[in-house]
């Protein structure tokens, strides 16, 4: 019997259908409009992004997307690349203009997706005010990452491994299991301690009907782009980066690529790679400060 999926985070969920297919987006409060776009993994949500998410609502208008393939949007048998992805956060983007205006958004992403925030951002700079990338993908190693346009990091042959005629359930369970989840959380972090009411949504939120399919092009590298240092040097508007310098996700030798760029800021934080959840008032200040030094549009 598959568990009844709760709401990620407060206010209104809205759904939609545009080029990525069914899109679930929550919005909550009044003021600027503020996009918050969750990571890319086996158990990814909008609960990701919950301390942003009600933090904000007090002072900004926050709209929170489930991604394809994860959340309440749809989560079909189809290809999950990162055009799907920036797809999405283009038609949310519509649908934030039609509920608050042409104003251009300030964006956050985390991981992953800050890959598809920034294409977004490149190819339509005017509907950004600014982007915030959170422990970013793309800066690990000094290997240059400026293939064909639009190009992935897929493995063909390690996706048909993966799904195999029937085993791509079996095998998105075995990676899924409440402990495997705490598993990785921990790898995150960095650290024993994580963030329970995180483990708890996502053990749920893996439990839903399709919830292997974005996984698994996932796991083969497929939503990985290939042009990303392109993309990343391509951004003129206000950036600013993030990470932690404990768990997985601390290798960011390849930041060195903008780190002279006028446009970038960057702060580093004593966390794993979700620093909101561990340090959320020295996180929120220094996003505030970012924001506040944008030139007003």
């Amino acid at each position: 019997m598959t568990a009844i999926l709760p709401p990620a985070v407060s206010g209104e969920r809205f759904e939609f259908t545009g080029r990525a297919g069914r899109l679930a987006v929550y919005v909550a409060g009044e003021g600027p409009p503020l996009l918050l776009v969750h990571s890319v993994n086996a158990a990814a949500s909008a609960a990701e992004v919950k301390p942003l998410h009600e933090h904000y609502r007090a002072s900004h208008r926050v709209f929170s997307i489930d991604l394809p393939g994860y959340g309440f949007s749809e989560r079909s048998d189809r290809a999950y690349t990162p055009r799907l992805m920036t797809d999405a956060l283009h038609d949310t983007l519509a649908q934030i203009q039609a509920r608050c205006g042409n104003a251009p958004v300030d964006a956050l992403a985390v991981s992953l997706s800050c890959e598809f925030l920034a294409r977004a951002a490149a190819e339509a700079p005017s509907a950004f005010r600014s982007v915030a990338l959170v422990s970013p993908t793309g800066f690990r190693g000094r290997g240059a990452l400026r293939s064909a346009p639009g190009s992935t990091r897929g493995m063909s042959w390690l996706y048909r491994v993966l799904r195999g005629p029937g085993w791509g359930d079996a095998l998105f369970r075995a990676l899924t299991r409440p402990n495997v989840i705490r598993y990785f959380l921990r790898r995150t972090w960095g650290s024993q301690t994580i963030d329970e009411a995180l483990w708890q949504y996502d053990v749920v939120t893996t439990r839903q009907p399709g919830a292997e399919h974005a996984p698994l092009h996932f796991l083969s590298a497929y939503l990985f782009s290939a042009d990303i240092h392109t993309i990343y040097e391509t951004l003129a508007l206000p950036v600013w980066m993030s990470h932690g310098v404990r768990g997985d996700f601390t290798d960011y030798r390849g930041k060195s690529i903008v780190a002279a760029r006028p446009n970038w800021r960057f702060s580093v934080f004593e966390t794993g790679a979700l620093p909101f959840f561990e340090v959320p008032a020295e996180f929120i200040a220094a996003y505030d400060a970012f924001l506040r030094s944008v030139t007003p549009v």
